[in-house]
């Protein structure tokens, strides 16, 4: 039975600013570690589905920069959460999956995802 005092809603509200604050101080500490080593673009790739999912793939640019693999477990994490925090959920089902692109010069990121559904079209015929 659920709690009539409980306010959802706000709660809600309440862990969707949590989870802005926790992204923004981690876009700020991993984008001061990315530009030292000197990368002006991280790109992600994600992917999620029966109730499950990963980063596939983090690269970044110039090539011959080596990312540190603590560094590159870091920037999968926040490169998940964002897009989590936009598409929540998108790991259930059927799933989703999309592309995190990290322009660091100017700290522009963009979010390119999909969501996969079942579509199901249903008739019924009787006394034909």
């Amino acid at each position: 039975m659920t709690n009539p005092q409980i306010d959802y809603a706000a709660m809600a509200a309440q862990w969707r600013a949590e989870r802005e604050t926790t992204l923004k101080a981690s876009r700020a500490e991993l984008l001061a570690q990315l530009r030292a080593l000197g990368i002006s673009e991280v790109t992600a790739e994600y992917e999620g589905y029966g109730d499950s999912g990963n980063v596939e793939d983090v690269t970044v640019q110039p090539a011959e920069v080596q990312l540190p693999e603590a560094l590159a477990t870091e920037v999968g994490d926040f490169a998940w959460s964002l897009a989590y925090h936009h598409h929540p959920g998108f790991e259930n089902n059927e799933g989703g999956y999309g592309t995190l692109t990290w322009d660091l010069r100017n700290d522009s990121i963009t979010l390119d995802h999909a969501d996969r559904y079942v579509e199901c079209s249903h008739s019924h015929d009787e006394g034909l």
